[in-house]
């Protein structure tokens, strides 16, 4: 469909004097026209003639306008994959079956990635034993109910084998569904920070208490390795309330990103603006007569 029109129309023509001359021909209309219009509606577009002047005259020519290409169609951007999440089958059992091995990853000296893992007021870090393969573990020092402490627990692997990310990623909620009394708030298998990733959070049962927990798992590539990064956040289903804004901060505030990713590219430089090739050429300047001498008396 026409998007727009716009014309601007100059004219030009002789004046009229009170000595009888010759009529002159009209110069032919100048027309300067910009134009937006789909192909089958640019005759309705057409410019319509001038009217005739009263005296005897060409009818001045209107130029043509030009039409412009409809744009082309932009191809269909593909949906986002959709994973469906394994019924069976942890994490853990997905790498053993492929005959991929588990390296537990320390803090200490750790450069493979960017981990940020914010610290709220009145969390340590801790020494816990009773978390196996921790990579770090942060723990409520402040709050509680003097049962059950709010803790946040950070694991990474280096994964040494061959398997398909995407794949492995879709056995991510099954290590939380086996927990006794499992009841599930949320999951997703949406990507984060560009790497597969699955997040499940809800309730279990343990030692007689009601836990909250926010399990998040991502497999990340630095160069040519591949990691499993796991935060497990957990607190006391009566202590939820009250722990809310520490327990947001570390689970939102959660990146992982790798120190080799390739930076976005350059911005290309601006182009020079072109001249507009249907734009008419400027008229030359007018050539300057000689002066007539005068005729002697």
């Amino acid at each position: 469909m026409a998007a727009g029109t716009a014309a601007v129309l100059g004219f030009t023509g002789a004046n009229a004097s009170a000595d009888p001359v010759v009529p002159v021909l009209p110069a032919p209309v100048t027309v300067t026209q910009t134009v937006t219009v789909a192909p089958e509606v640019a005759a309705a577009n057409a410019v319509p003639a001038a009217a005739p002047a009263a005296a005897p005259a060409a009818v001045p020519q209107v130029a043509a306008v030009p039409q412009v290409a409809a744009p082309a169609v932009a191809p269909a951007v593909a949906a986002p994959e959709t994973l469906a999440p394994a019924a069976s089958g942890t994490l853990a059992d997905f790498f053993k079956d492929k005959g991929v091995k588990m390296e537990p990853q320390k803090a200490s000296g750790f450069t493979a990635l960017n981990l940020v893992l914010p610290m709220p007021r009145g969390w340590t870090v801790v020494p816990d034993p009773n978390v196996p393969d921790a990579f770090t573990v942060l723990a409520d020092r402040l709050g509680g109910d003097g049962l059950y402490t709010s803790n946040a627990q950070l694991k990474v692997y280096k994964l040494v084998g061959d398997f398909d990310p995407k794949e492995a990623i879709t056995h991510g909620y099954v290590d939380s569904q086996q927990l006794f009394n499992w009841q599930a708030t949320d999951a997703s298998l949406a990507d984060f920070g560009g790497f597969p990733s699955s997040l499940i959070e809800g309730t279990y049962r343990e030692n007689d208490m009601t836990l909250n927990t926010s399990r998040r798992h991502v497999i990340a590539q630095s160069g040519p390795d591949r990691y499993l990064v796991s935060l497990y956040v957990t607190t006391a289903a009566n202590q939820v309330v009250a722990t809310a804004d520490a327990t947001d901060a570390i689970v939102n505030g959660f990146r992982v990103a790798s120190p080799t990713a390739a930076p976005a590219p350059a911005p290309a430089p601006a182009a020079a603006p072109l001249a507009d090739a249907s734009a008419p050429a400027p008229a030359p300047a007018p050539a300057v007569l000689p002066a007539v001498p005068a005729l002697p008396r």
